[in-house]
Parts: structure tokens; C-alpha cells; sequence
């Protein structure tokens, strides 16, 4: 590994993390020449399948549309961007576990809301409500009634 700063070869690691699941390693490195310290990160690539939208079309697995959808769910919520890239990371391992070469996105969006579900249903709401795309507000109630999120009751929404 070169150093960033002085471009030397010869680098030493003095610590090492694993992190995400075991995906990920964190690497603590000191250059040899200059002795300036810096992280390096090893992530296993994981081979995702084909995304089949709704209307049929294909196209590669992207988790920066996933990430674009979290961060407008979780804004002003108190979830880290590591919450929000452990999702993300969740996401890609359980779409490559299937074994299938192709996945239907509406399975991404269900796992995405499954995990927002447990970490905070403000932004499984938010999540939901534009990912769903509902037409009206009974429908939205609707949804969040059967996901458990809100208590049925005999009134309905005007």
C-alpha cells in the first residue's frame, strides 16, 4: 500500500477492525518513511443480480438510489449515516444469498422497509409513504394499519 502522503511503498498496519457483518475490515496504517498514519478499508464485493423493475425494464443493483431514498426518510432523525449504509449493506447480502440472477425491486424496497420497521418507524413512514405511492390518505392509513405502525380504528381519515 502507498502512503497517501509521500507516496513511500512500504506501509505497516498497526491495527485492524472488522466491522459490517465481517464484510469489512478497517485497516489502522503507518508509513515506514514519513511516519504518517492513515485508514485504509477492504470491503468483499459481493455479485448482486439484475434488478427487474415493476414495468418489466432491468438494470444493475445501485445502492446509491437506495441511499438517495434513506437519506430523504431518515433527514432530522436521529439515525447515522452507518445505520443508513448497514441497510444498505443488508440489502445487497440478502439480494446476492437469494442465489437468483434476477430480484423484483419491490423485494429491495420491502427488505429496506423491514429495516427502517425496527429502526425507526418515522422514517419507515417516510420511506413508505413515497415508496408506495399512494394515491390518497385512506390508503396510507390503510398500509400502516396492516404494518401494525398505527391502532385501527372505527373513524376514518377525512
Amino acid at each position: 500500500m502507498y502512503c497517501p502522503t509521500c507516496h513511500h511503498q512500504d506501509t505497516k498496519v498497526i491495527d485492524t477492525r472488522i466491522f459490517n457483518d465481517g464484510l469489512s475490515i478497517r485497516r489502522r496504517r503507518k508509513c515506514e518513511a514519513c511516519e504518517k498514519r492513515f485508514t485504509t478499508y477492504e470491503n468483499v464485493e459481493l455479485e448482486t443480480p439484475t434488478i427487474v423493475k415493476h414495468d418489466g425494464r432491468r438494470e444493475a443493483f445501485n445502492g446509491e438510489k437506495i441511499l438517495k431514498g434513506l437519506s430523504k426518510a431518515c433527514q432530522k432523525r436521529p439515525i447515522s449515516s452507518e445505520d443508513i449504509h448497514s441497510i444498505i449493506e443488508s440489502v445487497k447480502k440478502t439480494i446476492s444469498e437469494i442465489g437468483s440472477k434476477e430480484v423484483p425491486s419491490k423485494l429491495i424496497g420491502e427488505i429496506v422497509m423491514e429495516n427502517l420497521h425496527h429502526l425507526d418507524p418515522v422514517a419507515f413512514v417516510r420511506f413508505a409513504s413515497f415508496y408506495w405511492d399512494f394515491k390518497d390518505i385512506n390508503g396510507f392509513v390503510k398500509t400502516l394499519q396492516n404494518n401494525k405502525l398505527i391502532e385501527k380504528e372505527d373513524n376514518h381519515v377525512q
